[in-house]
Parts: structure tokens; C-alpha cells; sequence
């Protein structure tokens, strides 16, 4: 059976009950103290202490801790954990202004330029933020410095971090917020080059582990197009794997790292640390780029499904101006020109609220990569079909970039009746359509069709919570 497009367009009275939901998840209370985080059982998702699956959804907040007072903090964490974010990446080594460069109240991070010498006073703010962070449910996910400072390859002068300043200052951080809700990042944009290079990130994973005894999880944000995992894959101390797709293009497809990730053992959670930010031109590394053409809301949901349905554990969102929290006054970056206070509402960072509420209104813990569920429909390109499918076989996620049709293989649930629903990533609106009995191959023709008409399938057994 096929389902016509033209049956299921938004009415006006859908359209304010969709956006009623937007405003519900910003109603909804805020979480309490986080609790700590391990590896799930399986190697494939995170979880907290006591085995709840967590949902890792990040914001990529470079500048948090170097460029934002108190209350500006406090505006954006509440901000960021009423759309239903989990995690904020913050470096305390900041890329902008330098080791050098003072925060929002004039105190610079170290004294001297020295690594084992930290400024007492802007590390009571970054303890602040971090609290506050704890005090609205937000892990924070703590990059100690931004590669640039231990990058050897490529530099004539000597970089800031060697093995035995780095691994001082992974022990300084780690015992100072041993009992506070991070997840330790290292690499900062940068990939490995030498034994030099992996010698002195390698210290610096040892200093953190000596610091907090091993309290954190820890990962490693490379450079994009880049993967943690091929340098460490392998090593004790890394305990999920992040890459950054980056921001190269459109339909850019990231579900292939997370294909490469989970293929490997022993099996690590992997996610996508920093795909393509909203409003950031399309490759604005390449020679020539148009800088009038810039990512939107459809570029950030193509890049979380697709990931997401490749086996990642959770996602990463980003905005120009906010990674840099960017203002009038202040030299935009990469072409930044709106005020950070209003990028915090632009439609990515609600929809991805809403990706997260979808995944977690079921057990995501049980999804796994199907694309042999996929028996007919396209495989590659901006329109390319992904599907993810649980475990036990109670429900499965397909998503149609582009609304384009596609054909799937119904036995792979487990159920002698099965739902079908429609899930809208731009409003978070659902319509269960049919139900049917499970048998044999099924065709679907998603409600509407082209760009920005992305549209996910819900097939469940009737029996489903």
C-alpha cells in the first residue's frame, strides 16, 4: 500500500498544535545534579551510573568559558537545557585570543604562559559555569586546550604543551572537577602527525586519569574530516570514539563515519562532535567558496538522522555564532553576522530538541544500522535512504531526506500487527496513518517530497508502549 503526499500536508490548526509541542519542550522543568556516565554494556551507547541509557546531544560552545560573564552563561545554559541538550563542548584553552587571552572579567587562564602555573581566578569562573551547567542537568564536555597548543607538525616555534607540561595539566584539571559533571575531549580540532604529537596527548589522557582516578569518560575530537579512531581507537584510556564531519558540503553524507566506527573492535560508541553548523558557509576552507551560501536547518537534521541511523550514540549540534558567541563589536569569524542571543533560537537547535525527544520516547538503546531493511529506494546522494532498526525487532526509524518513496522489509518486526507513523524532524508532529498486518514487503510514499521535506518512518508492533 502506498500512502498518497498529498493526504498528510499540515492543516493550520496542525501547524499550532506542532509549534504547541515546540513550546512544551521549553515549558517542561528542568533536570537536576547529572549523575556520573559510563560505556553501556554492548559498546554501543552511553549510560549513566546506575545502566539508564543517556542520550549524548551536544552543543558546541568553543568559547563558553573565555567569552561569556556569569549571567551571559547562565542565559545559555538554561537556554540549551530547555531544548533538551545533554552536553556542552567548551575548551578551557580557548583558540581565540590565545593562551594568552583573558576572559569576560580580564583574567587570562595561566600565568606566565605556563601550563603549570594556572590563573586561580579564571578557573573560580569556568568552576562557576560549570556548576551552573550541573544546576540545569548539562554534562560539560571539557576540552582542555585547543589543538593548536600541543600541534608540533607544521609550526616554527615550539608549541606550549610538551609531555611532561601536558600530562601536569591534565592532573590540575582532573583533580579540580574529579566530582563535577564532565566528559574529558581531547585533541581540539587537530589530528596526530607524529610520535611527538600522539606522545603528548597520550600525557595529557594520563594527567587527567591520574587527576580524577578514571571518574570521566573520554574521548578525542579530531579535525575534520577526521575520526578518532584512526589513532585510538585502540588506546585503554579512549572510551568512545567522536569525528567531525565537518563543513565541506552539502549532502555530505556522516552516516559513513559512523559505518566505519561501528564495524571496528572492540566495540566503542562513536558520534559526531561537529558536522556542518547552521548559518556557516558551505566549505569555507575551499578556495572560492560562496560565501553566501550557508548551512541551514535541513543541512543540521539531514546530518543528525543520517548519523544517528548509521549507530551513533547521539549527535552534535553547532551554530557560527554561537560556537564563538559572536556580537556586534567583536570580529566575526568564518562570517558570522548575527548576535549569539538570537542564533540560540534558530529552528536546528529546537529540531534537534525534537530529534532527541523522538529517540528517547523509545528504547534507542536497542537500535542498530538496517540498511538491509532498505529493499528499494535511493542509496546514495542528498535523498539517500537510512534505517535503524531495534534489536528485538519491536520498532525501527527510516528516514527520506528528500520525501522520496521507498520500500522495506516489514518481517524485520517482530509483531503480527504493525503501526506505521509519520514523524515530522521540523515540527515534531506525527500522524499514525495504518496498521496492518506484518507481511511481506511494503512501499511508502512519504507526505511531501523535495529539499527541506525530510520525513522519518515509525514502523512498531501493536503491542508497543
Amino acid at each position: 500500500m502506498k500512502f498518497s503526499a498529498n493526504v498528510f500536508r499540515l492543516s493550520p490548526a496542525g501547524c499550532l498544535l506542532a509549534l504547541a509541542a515546540l513550546a512544551a519542550a521549553l515549558s517542561e522543568p528542568l533536570a537536576a545534579q547529572p549523575d556520573r556516565l559510563r560505556v553501556a554494556d554492548g559498546g554501543r551507547y552511553l549510560a549513566y551510573a546506575d545502566g539508564r541509557p543517556f542520550f549524548y546531544l551536544g552543543d558546541t560552545a568553543w568559547e563558553l568559558f573565555h567569552r561569556l560573564n556569569a549571567e551571559e552563561a547562565q542565559l545559555y545554559l538554561r537556554n540549551r537545557a530547555a531544548k533538551g541538550f545533554t552536553v556542552i563542548q567548551a575548551v578551557a584553552l580557548s583558540q581565540i585570543g590565545g593562551p594568552d587571552g583573558p576572559n569576560a572579567y580580564g583574567d587570562p587562564p595561566l600565568v606566565g604562559r605556563d601550563p603549570t602555573r594556572p590563573n586561580e581566578a579564571y578557573f573560580r569562573h569556568v568552576d562557576r559555569i560549570i556548576d551552573q551547567a550541573a544546576s540545569v542537568g548539562l554534562f560539560v564536555g571539557l576540552l582542555p586546550t585547543w589543538g593548536s597548543y600541543w600541534k608540533q607538525v607544521g609550526r616554527k616555534q615550539p608549541p606550549l604543551f610538551n609531555t611532561e607540561n601536558a600530562r601536569a595539566w591534565g592532573r590540575f584539571l582532573g583533580r579540580r572537577y574529579r566530582e563535577k559533571p564532565v566528559i574529558w575531549i581531547l585533541g581540539g580540532d587537530e589530528n596526530i602527525e607524529s610520535d611527538g604529537e600522539r606522545a603528548v596527548v597520550e600525557a595529557m589522557a594520563a594527567g587527567l586519569k591520574e587527576g580524577d582516578g578514571g571518574a570521566h569518560l573520554m574521548t578525542y575530537h579530531p579535525r575534520g574530516p577526521g575520526l578518532s579512531s584512526d589513532y585510538f581507537h585502540a588506546a585503554p584510556w579512549l572510551d568512545f570514539n567522536m569525528y567531525q564531519s565537518s563543513h565541506g558540503g552539502h549532502d555530505h553524507d556522516n552516516g559513513l563515519y559512523a559505518e566505519h566506527d561501528y564495524a571496528l573492535a572492540p566495540p566503542k560508541p562513536t558520534l559526531d562532535g561537529e558536522p556542518r553548523y547552521e548559518t556557516i558557509p558551505v566549505g569555507f576552507y575551499f578556495r572560492d567558496a560562496n560565501r553566501l551560501d550557508r548551512f541551514d536547518a535541513y543541512d543540521v537534521r539531514q546530518a543528525a538522522y543520517w548519523s544517528l541511523l548509521a549507530g551513533a550514540c547521539g549527535h552534535t549540534y553547532g551554530h557560527n555564532s554561537v560556537w564563538q558567541m559572536w556580537q556586534p563589536g567583536r570580529e566575526p569569524l568564518i562570517g558570522a553576522n548575527i548576535p549569539w542571543r538570537e542564533a540560540l533560537d534558530h529552528p536546528g537547535a529546537f529540531q534537534m530538541g525534537l530529534l532527541k525527544r523522538l529517540f528517547v520516547s523509545r528504547s534507542f538503546e536497542k537500535l542498530a544500522p538496517a540498511p538491509q531493511m532498505i529493499l528499494d529506494g535511493p542509496r546514495s546522494g542528498g535523498a539517500k535512504i537510512r534505517a535503524a532498526c531495534a534489536r528485538d525487532g519491536s520498532f525501527a526509524f527510516i528516514y527520506s531526506p528528500r520525501g522520496e518513496p521507498f520500500t522495506v522489509n516489514k518481517g524485520m518486526i517482530r509483531a503480527k500487527r504493525v503501526k506505521e507513523i509519520w514523524f515530522d524532524p521540523r515540527y515534531g508532529a506525527t500522524y499514525e496513518v495504518h496498521t496492518s498486518d506484518n507481511a511481506g514487503f511494503q512501499t511508502y510514499t512519504p507526505p511531501t517530497r523535495g529539499r527541506g521535506h525530510d520525513w522519518l518512518l515509525i514502523l512498531e508492533g501493536t503491542d508497543a508502549r
